[in-house]
């Protein structure tokens, strides 16, 4: 899988090793979420996506996916569809790179949707 990541950012750099990585990443956070074994849509990645950056990242989470390349989900869309072209992940006939178009704002959902957990308080 390197290798073919590699290969991808060499052909198209904009985006971070850090970032597909991510998406892979994202990917099992949204099959839990949604309850699938195996394909999700491209709006259940991205809720995925933003599940997991608000858990890893928390506050930051807008500064470290712009500090990979990524600002907004249709980014998100690209770096699937070049994973999709690479062998690296599947799509079905239905899955379209607009799928990712303008799905959420990131000031939206990494900076003015995000909460501290109650729990963090209560220690």
């Amino acid at each position: 899988m390197p290798n073919r990541l590699e290969r991808i950012i060499e052909n198209d750099p904009k985006f971070g090793i850090e970032a597909y990585l991510f998406v892979f990443e994202a990917l099992a956070v949204a099959q839990k979420l949604f309850k699938h074994k195996r394909h999700v849509t491209g709006k259940e990645l991205l809720e995925g996506i933003k599940a997991l950056a608000h858990e890893r990242y928390g506050r930051i989470a807008k500064s470290v996916l712009n500090s990979w390349g990524v600002h907004t989900t249709d980014d998100f869309g690209t770096i699937v569809f070049h994973l999709v072209n690479a062998g690296l992940m599947s799509k079905t006939t239905k899955d379209r790179p607009e799928d990712f178009h303008a799905v959420y704002d990131f000031d939206q959902a990494f900076i003015r949707d995000y909460h501290i957990s109650d729990e963090s308080h209560n220690h």
